[in-house]
């Protein structure tokens, strides 16, 4: 009869846990959305900024000299005058500058509310786990374990065979937390993007938070999909 209690124990822990397991890859995936639309913010705010600083027209060309002299009207005057850029375009890229800033800023409040839940269903995993085992302690920092191979080299037949076989509680609870180490240094950079922005920072800056951004680095690909595998 203790056995059969025990048995029916184990299995209401390894469904709770995998329900957990998916409710985290679901946030993850609402995540992966926010960055997507917090990227073309960031695009935004540097299209705009770029444009700002539109090198004027160069005047030093001959070509050009003539050009000017012979349509040089009040409009073109005013126009060379003000940089090349007419005060509509100034007004609409400062606009546009403040409302992606303003957006980048509300991305990271979503961003940071979706990463504190991650943190509860990774505690509630945890506590699976200490209720399966109270010997074991929290896998929160684990790179990898027995039975789950995350090494980079993990190729496609091994994440099918983790697929196939019976998984336990430690396996989910373990890779939660990898998922969660890589994702909250994901989100800690892009704090300190979107912090580092204002009107003096420089194209090479520019260019390089995109590409960093876009890039993710410390997010593992092959682990995430590793992840999404388990899930039927």
């Amino acid at each position: 009869m203790e056995i059969e209690e025990d048995k029916k124990l184990e299995r209401e822990i390894k469904e709770k846990t995998f329900q957990i397991f998916k409710d985290f890859l679901t946030r993850v995936a609402k995540l992966d959305e926010l960055v997507a639309v917090g990227g073309g913010l960031l695009s935004g705010f540097q299209q705009g900024l770029e444009f700002l600083r539109r090198t004027p027209i160069n005047k030093t060309s001959k070509l050009i000299e003539n050009l000017i002299k012979a349509n040089e009207t009040d409009r073109l005057k005013s126009y060379l005058e003000a940089g090349c850029i007419n005060n509509y375009d100034r007004v609409q890229n400062m606009s546009k500058l403040r409302t992606c800033l303003l957006g980048l800023q509300d991305h990271l409040i979503k961003v940071k509310s979706i990463l504190d839940d991650l943190k509860c269903l990774l505690e509630d995993a945890t506590a699976a786990l200490e209720t399966a085992n109270e010997h074991l302690s929290p896998l929160l920092e684990m790179e990898s374990v027995d039975g789950l191979d995350l090494q980079e080299s993990s190729s496609e037949d091994k994440i099918t065979s983790y697929h196939l076989r019976k998984l336990e509680v430690t396996d989910y609870a373990a890779l939660m937390g990898i998922v969660y180490n890589m994702v909250k240094q994901d989100c800690v950079m892009q704090d300190k993007i979107v912090s580092s922005l204002n009107l003096k920072s420089s194209s090479e800056e520019l260019e390089s938070y995109c590409l960093m951004w876009s890039l993710r680095p410390y997010i593992n690909d092959q682990i995430m999909h590793l992840a999404w595998k388990l899930i039927p």
